[in-house]
């Protein structure tokens, strides 16, 4: 199942929705670093992500699901957001220096299909930071948040999927320890469940985010897409059948 727009910006109104905005932020923007003058992708629901990123980069592009719908943004200038098929992207080759993925992964339909696209579109040693819920952990296994669908990965489900096509992850961050509950108590006191959570390991993560780089020779080719348009039958003349 695939959060619309509407649900997702609804999620991120919320207490436990900034709170979750604000401990994923923290971790991707470690591990996506300076990102002045780089060209960047975001791709599924990423725009609670990429604020801080409008100054210093060349140019930011925020590729929403179809199946998803999108949402204009930023509300204060142009409009950064495009409607697209993750799987074909309107990007030329080598396009983007860094891609940031949240909201996406999860919810595509082919993800090897994916990632050889993001291969495409990546420029030689550009960098893939990924944000995905993590496999057993409680946040998953809740659907009262947009974590709870799509398909979670554990990490050597993404490690073999990121290898098998040509990232090399660099980086792992675990975050959300906290429980997935939009109660007060439990939303005042995030830092403690996260500290105490990063003591004891990633079992009680909810979110595992993943820095990989672009390796310069795919490890597989792009599938040949099939026509869209079905070719025209010919029908060939037949001789009348007298009846006897």
């Amino acid at each position: 199942m695939t959060p619309d727009v509407d649900g997702l910006s609804r999620f991120y109104r919320t207490p436990l929705g900034r709170l979750a905005r604000r401990l994923i932020r923290e971790q991707v923007s470690a591990l996506a670093g300076d990102v002045t003058g780089r060209r960047i992708l975001g791709l599924g629901y990423t725009t609670p992500y990429l604020g801080a990123t409008l100054g210093g980069a060349e140019r930011v592009l925020v590729f929403m699901p179809a199946r998803q719908g999108a949402a204009p943004w930023p509300p204060e200038a142009p409009n950064h957001t495009v409607l697209c098929d993750p799987l074909e992207m309107p990007l030329t080759d080598a396009a983007v220096d860094l891609v940031l993925i949240v909201h996406g992964l999860e919810h595509v339909v082919d993800a090897e299909e994916l990632m050889r696209e993001l291969w495409r579109v990546c420029a030689p040693g550009a960098d893939l930071v990924i944000a995905v819920p993590r496999r057993r952990g409680l946040w998953a296994g809740m659907d009262n948040t947009p974590f709870g669908q799509g398909r979670p990965y554990s990490r050597s489900q993404l490690e073999k999927l990121l290898r098998d096509h040509s990232f090399t992850p660099r980086a792992w961050r675990e975050c959300l320890y906290v429980p997935p509950f939009n109660r007060g108590a439990i939303v005042r006191s995030a830092r403690v469940f996260e500290r105490t959570g990063r003591m004891l390991g990633a079992t009680f993560a909810g979110v595992m985010c993943v820095h990989a780089r672009k390796e310069q020779v795919p490890a597989v080719t792009r599938r040949k897409r099939a026509s869209a348009s079905a070719p025209s039958t010919v029908f060939a003349g037949q001789t009348a059948r007298s009846r006897p």
